[in-house]
């Protein structure tokens, strides 16, 4: 069929089939200040197609991508070297192309990497059994919630101070949206909250982060014993994926159930996404986990083989009764994570994590000697938080336009009279020496 521009005829046909009045109440819920209250100035309705990619060009021009700068960013997505071949052979036509298995015993191969994919996700968390995946490490943060609420029949969840404050928030719209509450501890840039005070015989879970969303590193086993003897489960999120390379996994310290971001590996930060989120928990649990499980059987000839072992999604037989409405697994991203985690092998991962400690220490190190900058972690992975004697915002944009992307405000993300002059500092095994001294020799002159 050809496409045909509809008629304002058309156009009001639609409107009144669907109750709007005009096209532009489609986007109520869109605040005004983020609506073009005028055509983009230069950029004609008129315009041949080589002007208008040459003008659009041109505006892209002005973003200052990681790739052409020191990047110091972090807070949740961070840049990692992606090897070539993770990119060569995702862009294959069987992996590219192919989709979610709604017939999935046809499709071996996709059930076996995803099968690959959860014993990868299970080993690196320290849990008994992963799924194949969900949208993001958020997405999948909310989800944990939600089956906590089903396993205790409780419906409170607490979230830690030092959870990703993107995390939190979609936790708390999820729950004002389907029923349950949450608790939200202050903000813990110190890295010393007390989350005991906040348990009861009302409370389903309690959310902490590891590393926090301020860097901090924390051992949660004696925290575990004290959730678990509250009848409450232990959610432990990670927005790093690599830094179980290095540090104790969640499962080993008591968790419950362990969500994380797997965007570190295979996946490049793209503006936002797509990225993969990683959801792992007890055996116990099996049954009330989300999304889909795929599993190893032996086929009529003893063959090895796989089946979609777990699927109780709406779009499949539970419909109102599935434990998720989240309807596929970020495929081609879990396989970028395998393939990416599979070419480094245990060995590799281990190394690439201490590489990561390494670059951040000698960071911090330079950094904490500028006058006024404040190291605020004793402990941290490749992440940490500086304190700084001015706000931290017109400080990042200060260093941008020397071409420096010198972190992330945490102001920006969590806005608060003290947070203002807080700042988050990524450096990853991409993060070179000179891209250090031009750090700090930026920061010092933008702070005198």
């Amino acid at each position: 069929m050809r496409f045909l521009p509809q008629t304002d005829a058309d156009r009001q046909q639609m409107l009144a089939k669907i109750g709007a009045k005009s096209v532009e109440s489609l986007y109520n819920d869109v605040p005004a200040d983020k609506l073009l209250s005028a055509p983009i100035a230069g950029l004609s309705n008129h315009m041949p197609e080589m002007e208008v990619e040459r003008f659009i060009g041109a505006m892209a021009g002005k973003n200052l991508g990681t790739n052409q700068a020191p990047s110091f960013l972090g807070a949740g997505a961070y840049r990692h070297h992606i090897p070539a071949a993770v990119d060569h052979l995702i862009q294959r036509g069987e992996f590219l192309t192919s989709y979610t298995p709604y017939q999935p015993e046809v499709a071996q191969g996709t059930l076996q990497y995803l099968f690959e994919f959860q014993t990868q996700v299970a080993l690196l968390t320290g849990m008994d059994v992963a799924n194949a995946s969900m949208y993001d490490g958020a997405t999948a943060t909310t989800e944990a919630v939600a089956m906590a609420n089903r396993v205790t029949r409780r419906k409170k969840a607490v979230l830690s101070g030092g959870l990703h404050p993107h995390y939190r928030d979609v936790v708390v719209t999820h729950g004002r949206h389907t029923g349950f509450e949450t608790v939200v501890a202050p903000l813990d840039s110190a890295g010393k909250e007390d989350l005991t005070t906040h348990l009861g015989p009302d409370v389903s879970c309690v959310v902490v982060q590891n590393p926090s969303f301020f860097g901090h590193l924390s051992d949660f086993s004696k925290f575990a014993e004290a959730v678990h003897a509250s009848g409450a489960l232990l959610i432990v999120a990670v927005t790093e994926i690599v830094s179980l390379g290095l540090i104790a996994p969640p499962g080993e310290m008591g968790a419950d159930i362990v969500v994380a971001e797997g965007q570190s590996l295979g996946n490049p930060l793209g503006f936002g996404g797509p990225y993969v989120g990683l959801f792992a928990a007890r055996e116990k649990f099996l049954r009330q986990m989300p999304g889909r499980l795929a599993g190893q059987t032996v086929d009529v000839d003893g063959k090895r083989g796989w089946v979609l072992t777990l699927s109780t999604r709406e779009q499949h037989i539970r419909r109102e009764k599935a434990t998720s409405n989240i309807c596929t697994n970020s495929g081609l991203c879990a396989l970028a994570f395998t393939m990416h985690l599979t070419l480094l092998g245990e060995a590799g991962l281990t190394k690439l994590a201490a590489l990561n400690h390494a670059k951040a220490s000698q960071l911090a190190d330079r950094l904490a000697k500028l006058p006024g900058v404040k190291l605020l972690n004793d402990s941290f992975f490749n992440e940490f938080t500086l304190q700084l004697p001015k706000p931290a915002t017109p400080i990042v944009e200060a260093l941008a336009k020397k071409r420096i992307l010198g972190g992330v405000p945490v102001h920006r993300l969590q806005p608060a009279p003290e947070t203002a002059n807080l700042l988050l500092v990524a450096a990853t095994e991409l993060t070179t020496d000179s891209d250090m001294t031009a750090l700090e020799a930026g920061l010092k002159e933008v702070l005198a």
